[in-house]
């Protein structure tokens, strides 16, 4: 693992990457009258699942009623109005549980009041919401400057050169965290899209498209074969 990251090294990457893919114009949403519970919805169903079928099971839960915590709780049928979301009897009970939550916490009401670190470390209390879960929840829905150290910002640290060793999540976290001091949730938000922009277009888990790569310059192509362009 490195020790830190340079902070304008950061803000290369950055900088590069948005004048590369342009606005990303995350989270996006369907329901514009809940957008800040959609988003606690669908970090939930993009578990583990592409985000086309998110949109189809929150487009599914629109069409079925009012997207609320209420709503989805009486719903007898919920496992299966997300089934196209993956997993849908797991995440079902997730939902359920984040839902509780939200009610029994008082809402966002209550939520905008909490800490960073609370909100986070409760979230994370709930069965099924991991880090990455709560961060981009934190993050997006919340309006929380927080780092969602993914598997595509692994991917991409880590063949630049700024980590290695196991993919501790907190241990990413933190660090992109240090390496950007008062950024607000804005820069956060944008980063994190920008980096799952990068990973699908341009730095794929397999033969990565080294050539035309905006970070090409300043990438040490760790793990990644000259010839070929392969993941060894």
């Amino acid at each position: 693992m490195i020790d830190s990251i340079d902070p304008a090294a950061l803000e290369y990457l950055f900088d590069t990457l948005a004048a590369t893919y342009g606005p990303q114009h995350w989270w996006p949403h369907q329901d514009t009258d809940n957008p800040r519970f959609e988003i606690l919805v669908g970090s939930v169903l993009t578990q583990h699942t592409a985000w086309t079928n998110v949109e189809r099971a929150v487009a599914t839960l629109l069409s079925a009623g009012p997207l609320t915590a209420e709503a989805l709780l009486a719903y007898d049928d919920l496992a299966d109005l997300i089934r196209q979301a993956g997993p849908h009897r797991i995440k079902a009970a997730r939902l359920r549980a984040l839902c509780q939550w939200f009610i029994d916490c008082g809402g966002f009401a209550a939520i905008d009041q909490m800490s960073t670190d609370t909100l986070c470390a409760e979230l994370r209390a709930i069965r099924g919401i991991g880090p990455e879960t709560a961060d981009a929840i934190a993050l997006y829905a919340c309006g929380r400057p927080r780092f969602v150290a993914d598997a595509y910002a692994f991917r991409i640290f880590e063949r630049v050169g700024w980590w290695q060793g196991s993919r501790r999540y907190e241990g990413l976290r933190q660090k992109i965290e240090h390496a950007a001091p008062n950024r607000d949730a804005a820069f956060f938000d944008e980063l994190h899209a920008l980096i799952i922009e990068h990973a699908k277009t341009r730095c794929h888990k397999q033969r990565p498209d080294c050539a035309h790569c905006a970070l090409a310059e300043r990438c040490a192509r760790v793990g990644v074969r000259p010839a070929g362009f392969e993941v060894v």
